[in-house]
């Protein structure tokens, strides 16, 4: 096969080390010459396999997405080198020819005859977005779970709290269930604290509360509403941190906001997982085809098959389904009538535009 590239390096990335074979023309210049050389993923390490690579002057690095071990290799190379980060599934080599060397050797291989295609990798500013961004969402699911489990504990102490109010952690519930912590049991007094709607549910949350709660039930509560508030300190801190980096990307979040159903948090994890830019990708059916949102081809012999989406990005198929299923909020203001509508897609007014972007 001819060869697109003279001088390329492919990289078989694990935990504690990376093996990199550099594939270059022969000083006789007939054929290749293969250069084999294994580094620690240390510092240290990568910084001597900059070095490497840079006197053997390689113009460009493969290396397979490997979990999470592939990005600090990346974040030392990307600046000096173009590194092309694939996806494993489609630089499979023979089966019974697996080892550190030759997957490294296959890659170099693939890569000077230009047969890669590397994989979406946004730049470091949204890197650092993406790392907030999905930590703020495990933190968010973790308090989901740790409501549940205060659910269940209410529920194993008989106390049928959310068959009358709506949410474990209304403000009521909360009343209720410190002072279920302080020792009071009485349904008279509990249901007296509850406040707002709740107020002529009162005969119902007297049934409601009749319970056995004892100590043990009490040693779990009170540990779960101090792990909820650690929670939502760090939320709000992470929350925080987000809207200073995502701040040169305001215009938009403020431009998806205005589809129904995405809120700020939505809009700033889809930017967090594509990024702004949205050159990198030449059609809005790439972008929805790359995020496993869009139905798949399965036709042979003139019969057509379920067409299943593919396996997209997890975190962004994940904010996609929930912006998706959310009920739009109600509209704020109407217009009057013989007010032309805006158009689909528009800017909402005053939006100021990305630079370069026609208004």
């Amino acid at each position: 096969m001819e060869v697109l590239f003279e001088r390329v390096a492919g990289l078989d990335v694990h935990r504690d080390s990376v093996t990199g074979c550099i594939r270059v023309p022969r000083p006789s210049g007939r054929g290749r010459s293969t250069v084999v050389g294994q580094y620690a993923t240390t510092a240290l390490g990568l910084r001597q396999l900059h070095t490497w690579l840079s006197e053997a002057a390689v113009g460009h690095v493969a290396m397979e997405a490997t979990g999470i071990y592939w990005r600090p290799v990346f974040d030392a190379l990307e600046a000096d080198f173009e590194v092309l980060l694939v996806n494993a599934a489609h630089v499979k080599n023979v089966p019974g020819r697996k080892t550190d060397v030759s997957d490294a050797a296959w890659l170099a291989q693939l890569l000077e005859c230009g047969l890669l295609r590397s994989s979406f990798v946004p730049p470091p500013d949204i890197r650092r977005l993406r790392n907030l961004t999905r930590y703020r969402k495990s933190l968010i699911s973790e308090r989901t779970r740790v409501i549940q489990r205060l659910e269940k504990i209410l529920q194993d102490a008989g106390v049928k709290l959310t068959s009358v109010a709506s949410t474990t952690m209304s403000k009521s519930s909360r009343r209720i269930m410190e002072a279920l912590i302080a020792g009071t049991t009485d349904p008279e007094v509990l249901a007296e604290l509850v406040v707002g709607r709740l107020r002529p549910k009162i005969p119902a949350l007297r049934e409601a509360l009749e319970n056995r709660f004892d100590t043990h039930h009490a040693v779990i509560a009170q540990a779960g509403l101090g792990h909820l508030d650690q929670l939502d300190v760090a939320i709000a801190d992470v929350s925080a941190r987000i809207t200073e980096q995502i701040a040169p990307h305001e215009w938009a979040v403020e431009l998806l906001c205005t589809i129904p159903g995405v809120a700020r948090r939505t809009a700033e994890a889809l930017i967090a997982e594509i990024g702004a830019d949205m050159s990198v990708f030449p059609t809005a059916g790439h972008l929805a085809s790359w995020a496993g949102m869009r139905p798949g081809n399965n036709k042979s012999a003139g019969r057509i098959g379920p067409g299943t989406t593919r396996p997209g990005p997890v975190w962004l198929r994940q904010h996609l389904i929930e912006a998706a299923t959310r009920r739009p909020a109600p509209a704020a203001t109407t217009s009057r009538p013989g007010t032309p509508a805006s158009a689909p897609g528009a800017a909402p007014s005053g939006l100021p535009w990305p630079p370069g972007t026609p208004s």
